[in-house]
């Protein structure tokens, strides 16, 4: 059913565990998994220049790089595709993606890096319930039931 799978990652750990839900539907179907990243930007100041609004981006981009390795070697069709935005319109980078890409189905964790990680679900997760131009799998966080 979900052949085209996208991993919408801004290298969280909720994003990581929503990984181990894209591998799955694509081990299910035989499909393929894009990895998307998009990679968010302030807006211009008054030099005109617009800065990576994560200090640590070369890092995390470094890590979605050698998740996407590993899955390849794996035997799971993995690519990497990315994408560029303003703040505050990631959601609407990666849905274009998804629609240029005939995805079947985006799957995202609910938090991600930004400031406002104690909302209760993440800004680009919820835009994208909105947005995407096929279902979306919200996956939440890990919370420890005390059993």
């Amino acid at each position: 059913m979900y052949k085209n799978v996208i991993w919408a990652t801004d290298g969280s750990e909720a994003a990581d565990r929503a990984l181990a839900h894209a591998q799955a539907l694509v081990a299910e179907s035989g499909g393929q998994l894009t990895a998307v990243y998009c990679e968010e930007f302030t807006l211009p100041g008054k030099g005109g220049g617009s800065l990576p609004i994560h200090a640590n981006e070369e890092d995390v981009q470094a890590k979605i790089e050698r998740q996407v390795a590993e899955l390849a070697t794996n035997g799971t069709g993995a690519t990497l595709q990315r994408t560029r935005s303003q703040v505050g319109n990631a959601a609407h980078a990666i849905a274009e993606l998804a629609t240029q890409d005939h995805a079947d189905v985006i799957v995202v964790g609910t938090r991600g890096r930004t400031p406002l990680t104690g909302l209760l679900l993440g800004g680009v997760t919820q835009r994208l319930l909105h947005i995407a131009p096929c279902p979306v799998l919200a996956v939440p966080p890990e919370h420890n039931s005390g059993k």
